[in-house]
């Protein structure tokens, strides 16, 4: 199964935006990814081992390894086509 990571921070405005969109998918995909929201402040050493320059960035994890990425907000059914096209 692959992980979607949501790196994020509360005082940031686009992840706000995302937040409702991450939760209606994880909803949607839930026994086929598994889902984890990372604050970069308080878990800043997670951040920095993922290289994360700006936020938000959506990480796609399989077998604890980074497979794509991506940074800033979008529409709810771009970031759905992107998953979709790491399921197997």
């Amino acid at each position: 199964m692959i992980k979607l990571l949501d790196f994020y921070a509360d005082w940031c405005g686009p992840c706000k935006v995302m937040a409702p969109v991450f939760e209606e998918i994880e909803g949607e995909y839930a026994g086929k990814v598994e889902f984890q929201k990372v604050d970069v402040e308080s878990e800043s050493d997670m951040a920095s081992d993922f290289g994360i320059m700006s936020i938000p960035t959506f990480v796609i994890v399989k077998d604890d390894k980074e497979i794509d990425r991506k940074v800033g907000a979008m529409p709810k059914e771009m970031l759905k086509d992107w998953l979709n096209s790491h399921i197997k």
